[in-house]
């Protein structure tokens, strides 16, 4: 199949050949036909599906039509769970809308109000936005929703595990009854199925198989190691490989995230950390310098497990193992981006056995276990599972790695 076969309008899809793609992923390729026709959906799809297109490109083709009701209103609203994501799917609806002359907005927390007030004087076509901020400027009269035809909810599941089901539900309640709802989740349990069944009208289900989202794009390497001081001698290691174009090492902390980031900075790295502590304008400031070059290695918390889609990013390191499974997807998704070819690196202590059991059992698929020579593990590793016998391309001609200089974090946190 075609996105020709999809009857997207023509100026969509010159948009889509500017950017290279000519075949629709699985949940394109199901869910545009279903949205086109008015049906309400709720999709089951992992992070790296191509989810965001799913929806974005039959919104812009139903945007071509004129409006039914006068106003400034959005006609499009998309909730996301974080900034980054919000902003990353601001950039693909104004990506494949480009000479349709529509006007795409994003509300976000840590952004100035006078110049979201601005944002938002004049008609809006799609508006993109956090739960949170959304709900300040709802509840200050500066949102009307009453032309709204299209509610979408991305990673519905990620909102709610956030704490959001109240203010989903109260922006849920200002739009019309007659929209259109979207909700794509990487779960449909538990809350995210009640939320469901209260909001969407007789939806069409789609569910992508965890075959056909396997990140068949991105090589993950396991790699043991025996306590602190060898964790960060193994990173350090890593990241001086020549192939590393640009690396996101995800921390468990926010503390951790910026003191690592700072060690990286005295090592001669051109690093920058993310975390939710950050300002809004810090935040994006480092993020435009990643997608520049301008910074080679990101070091940061799950903030940017989801809604980061920089093409130079080769490599994707777990310092700590995420506390839940379904974010190891999310997180290794950064890499292998359009097509692009990824390794995920994954570093793991003895007391990361409970962790990455469930990370396994989650995702189907036993990690494959690489051991540098000259690093190997003193103790014995907690698997009876066979280590790669391959020595990766990324290990020749080296030079050696700096010797510890101490721990990156107490010895006491490992």
């Amino acid at each position: 199949m075609t996105f020709s076969e999809l009857k997207l309008a023509a100026p969509i899809l010159r948009a889509i050949e500017l950017s290279g793609y000519t075949t629709p992923t699985p949940i394109q390729a199901d869910a545009i036909p279903a949205v086109l026709e008015g049906e309400d959906l709720i999709a089951s799809a992992q992070t790296g599906t191509g989810k965001t297109a799913a929806f974005i490109l039959p919104a812009l083709h139903k945007l071509l039509t004129a409006p039914k009701l006068p106003g400034n209103g959005p006609r499009v609203l998309v909730l996301t769970p974080t900034r980054e994501l919000a902003q990353q799917v601001n950039e693909a609806a104004r990506k494949y809308s480009q000479g349709m002359r529509l006007k795409t907005v994003s509300i976000l927390g840590g952004m100035p109000y006078p110049q979201q007030n601005r944002m938002l004087s004049g008609p809006v076509d799609i508006l993109v936005a956090t739960p949170g901020r959304l709900i300040d400027h709802l509840q200050r009269g500066r949102i009307d929703f009453s032309r709204l035809e299209m509610l979408v909810l991305d990673e519905a599941d990620r909102m709610l595990d956030m704490g959001f089901i109240d203010d989903v539900e109260l922006i849920v309640a200002a739009t019309p009854a007659t929209r259109q709802t979207l909700l794509f989740s990487a779960t449909l349990d538990g809350l995210v199925g009640k939320l469901a069944q209260r909001i969407l009208k007789n939806p069409k289900r789609i569910a992508i198989s965890a075959k056909q989202a396997r990140h068949e794009n991105i090589e993950q390497r396991l790699h043991y190691v025996d306590d602190l001081n060898h964790k960060n001698r193994m990173l350090r290691h890593l990241l001086v490989d020549r192939e590393v174009n640009q690396a996101i090492v995800f921390t468990a902390t926010k503390r951790d995230a910026d003191s690592l980031a700072e060690e990286l900075h005295l090592d001669g790295h051109s690093v920058a950390a993310l975390h939710g502590d950050m300002k809004q304008s810090s935040r994006n400031r480092t993020l435009q310098n990643l997608r520049s070059g301008r910074v080679r290695v990101l070091v940061a918390t799950d903030v940017a497990a989801r809604g980061i889609d920089v093409l130079g990013i080769s490599h994707v390191i777990n310092y700590d193992l995420p506390k839940v499974a379904e974010d190891y997807v999310h997180r290794i998704g950064r890499t292998g981006r359009a097509g692009a070819k990824g390794v995920a690196l994954t570093l793991v202590a003895h007391r990361d056995a409970g962790l990455l059991q469930r990370i396994e059992r989650f995702t189907g698929a036993s990690i494959p276990i690489h051991v540098i020579p000259g690093m190997e593990p003193r103790v014995k590793t907690f698997s009876a599972r066979p280590r790669s016998d391959a020595k990766p391309a990324w290990n020749k001609n080296k030079r050696s790695a700096k010797p510890a200089q101490g721990g990156w974090r107490k010895a006491s946190g490992f």
